[in-house]
């Protein structure tokens, strides 16, 4: 069944449906990555009769559900919190009331993993982009040239998340030379230590059967700025022209946002993919620990700096730098690491602000409530 179809036919099947899967619907969900941990977590709902379910898709307030019965559209108005990282995404697993017009998702289950950014307001909140990720995919565009720095934030967000992250270079077809291609391959992998890279032609189906085997059986994120050719990346892995695809801008290799919501889909072979919309922002949000992870070999020269909190700057005895001079270690590997580390504390300082600001805010309530309370209690008894 398609994840965009008419969920009709699948309502009146899963309202049919109580408390966990059979065995026949567990089977199905299995498919979308249910296993004995996920049954676990669930069995106090089922016994409340709700439905188990793995969201495949949110639009404005409403999510598309597959469960043991099929898909089914529900109201996430009880799981809509006003911080943005709590509400329902796609990848969740959740509970969904087994009947009612409009039927409920009454709770999502806790998180195994979740992709993280941060948003462009002023209230320095981080935006959830999807839960339950085995797998990151980046996605980069072999049609304009390789922008490593973007590389190595999309890796630190990726890291932070919980996920194994991949590097995906595509339309390798407009590289027909494969010494250059293999040039183009291995300075990337100098941004991704420890983290495969793959050429990959969607058009001629080069590098699709090295990428399926090392993200089946799990679910996959399909990350990327318009234009790196994700859709057509992602109708390659399913086999089918599911996701629209249009031309990105010969200039920059920009496209618009072919995809505009993030959808779960079910691959062939086994496993799912989330497709995300091209990024056009890609801000850190308290991601220290992955951007460690990009720069790890400069964490490791860190270590043998004469001063623990040696800036790598100027010091005396910095290991960093000596390492520069000597030629192991690119200075532009670097400046990059200073960079997503001075943004990821800025995030984080903003952040503190703001919590304390509305601790302030909360304890101003408070005494005004109580001071209000004292007032009416003089009152009664004056």
């Amino acid at each position: 069944m398609s994840l965009h179809a008419s969920s009709s036919s699948a309502s009146s099947s899963a309202s049919s449906s109580s408390s966990a899967p059979s065995s026949a619907g567990e089977a199905a969900l299995v498919r979308y990555g249910w296993d004995e941990g996920w049954a676990a977590e669930f069995g106090p709902y089922g016994e409340q009769g709700l439905l188990a379910g793995r969201v495949v898709r949110v639009d404005r307030g409403q999510c598309d559900v597959v469960t043991a019965g099929g898909v089914l559209r529900a109201d996430t108005a009880f799981v809509t919190p006003h911080d943005p990282m709590r509400v329902v995404c796609t990848g969740d697993w959740v509970a969904v009331e087994p009947g009612g017009n409009p039927r409920y998702v009454r709770t999502y289950l806790p998180r195994r993993t979740a992709f993280l950014r941060s948003t462009s307001s002023k209230r320095s909140e981080g935006q959830i982009l999807a839960a339950n990720v085995d797998h990151a995919i980046v996605a980069v565009s072999l049609a304009v040239e390789v922008d490593l720095g973007r590389i190595e934030r999309f890796l630190a967000l990726a890291w932070e998340s919980g996920a194994q992250p991949l590097v995906v270079l595509t339309k390798a077809d407009l590289v027909p030379d494969p010494v250059a291609l293999s040039y183009l391959v291995q300075d990337v992998e100098t941004a991704a230590p420890g983290v495969p890279v793959l050429a990959v032609s969607s058009m001629a189906g080069e590098g699709l059967d090295a990428l399926l085997a090392a993200v089946s059986g799990g679910t996959s994120v399909l990350l990327g700025q318009s234009g790196a050719g994700k859709s057509t990346l992602a109708n390659a892995l399913l086999g089918e022209e599911v996701m629209e695809v249009r031309a990105a801008r010969d200039v920059d290799g920009k496209g618009r946002h072919t995809t505009t919501t993030r959808n779960l889909l079910a691959l062939p072979g086994g496993g799912v993919l989330i497709d995300t919309p091209g990024l056009r922002g890609v801000g850190l949000w308290d991601a220290e620990s992955g951007v460690g992870q990009v720069f790890a070999e400069i964490e490791e020269l860190a270590g043998g700096c004469r001063f623990q909190d040696c800036a790598h700057l100027s010091e005396p005895g910095c290991a960093v730098l000596a390492a520069i001079d000597s030629g192991e270690l690119p200075e532009r590997r670097l400046e990059s690491y200073r960079k997503l580390m001075r943004e990821n504390q800025r995030i984080v300082a903003k952040t503190d602000a703001r919590l304390r600001a509305e601790i302030r805010r909360d304890w101003k309530r408070k005494g005004a409530e109580g001071r209000a309370a004292m007032e009416a209690k003089r009152g009664r008894w004056g």
